[in-house]
């Protein structure tokens, strides 16, 4: 990856709007991998705009729908990432009608919930594909037919799902969805926003014609190189990194199991196979973090863009978990990376740390 971003570093610099021949270099590379990102989530290569990452393309997709329905309904659940629930709250304070959907005790949105849309003037809802946290799977197809029969929109966040298990934009049947880059091993700082082809929207930045006039500036040409070749590594290692990822987690799981001071939530749902999210009961999970940091382990009490808001467990309160238990929680993220070694070393600071 790192060898397809360096000549977009040093010899081909120029801006991809330019019409030169070395700016018509940057624009084929960006060509290439809005392509390379295409195949990886299925859709059409036009259907891709590129943003600074995930949290951009899901402000992009929540204020573009809401300027094309203004003041319409919007339906969104209880455990969204900040960058979701954030803009939709603005929204709200601003005259948007909100329902929110509770979580069931494995953090899964209860889609009874959706009953009598006939009585609202449903604009979209945001759901997304698996939560940062937790790592549980949810049913976004079922919920964007059930969206779909009152004529709403459905943006999904699938930052967490693209390039760890098969994602299809349009088998979805989503009108948008937001991915980043560095979820997929590659940099930071840039991401995509999928948009169906279909869908007018307002741009979130405005100015020059960039990325279909959605979102003006000039194209990190560098960043969207690396994008595209991550792309292209994780749909070769699909199946390789998620059967590696999950044969680990699972070693993980297996070896607490018979500790019964450690909690693993969502257990026995449908996750993501590099995610682990338990609790220690009795500790303190940002104390637990920066044990593991001088153990040698990165480990995280939360959502990085979240962990400045000390003490706060929104996920693992709305499914239900008491306080004492959600404010021990740790979450592991595993990679292919990781070694068996590391995993034993692991399970055995734990171990040492209960007992």
């Amino acid at each position: 990856m790192l060898e397809a971003m360096l000549p977009f570093q040093t010899k081909f610099f120029a801006n991809a709007s330019s019409i030169y021949k070395i700016g018509r270099l940057s624009r084929s590379a960006i060509d290439t991998a809005r392509e390379q990102i295409a195949s990886l989530v299925q859709c059409d290569p036009r259907e891709v705009i590129f943003t600074s990452g995930g949290s951009e393309a899901n402000n992009m997709a929540i204020k573009g729908m809401a300027s094309a329905r203004p003041f319409s309904t919007i339906i969104s659940n209880t455990t969204e990432h900040p960058s979701v629930t954030k803009p939709i709250a603005a929204l709200e304070k601003s005259g948007w009608p909100l329902i929110t959907l509770l979580v069931d005790w494995n953090g899964k949105p209860d889609f009874s919930q959706l009953h009598d849309l006939e009585a609202h003037n449903l604009g979209f809802s945001v759901l997304m594909h698996a939560n940062n946290e937790t790592g549980i799977i949810n049913d976004v197809a079922r919920f964007a037919f059930e969206i779909g029969k009152h004529g709403g929109w459905l943006h999904v966040d699938a930052v967490q799902t693209v390039g760890k298990i098969p994602v299809n934009f349009h088998g979805i049947g989503a009108q948008s969805m937001s991915i980043s880059a560095h979820k997929i091993n590659g940099p930071k700082g840039v991401g995509s926003l999928i948009l169906d082809s279909s869908l007018d929207i307002d741009p979130l930045i405005r100015g020059g014609s960039q990325e279909k006039g959605l979102r003006a500036g000039t194209e990190n040409v560098a960043g969207i190189v690396g994008f595209g070749r991550a792309a292209e590594i994780a749909l070769n290692e699909l199946d390789v990194r998620a059967s590696f990822c999950q044969k680990l987690r699972d070693k993980i799981e297996m070896a607490f199991s018979s500790e019964s001071h450690i909690c693993i939530h969502a257990r026995h749902t449908d996750r993501l196979p590099n995610t682990l999210q338990f609790s220690l009961k009795g500790y303190d999970g940002e104390m637990i973090v920066m044990l593991m940091d001088k153990m040698g382990f990165a480990v995280s009490s939360g959502s990085a863009c979240s962990n400045l808001e000390s003490g706060s467990r929104p996920v693992l309160a709305a499914m239900g978990v008491e306080y004492e238990l959600a404010r021990s929680a740790v979450r592991i993220s595993l990679g292919q990376g990781n070694t068996e070694s590391e995993i034993d070393q692991f399970i055995k600071t734990i171990k040492q740390l209960v007992h």
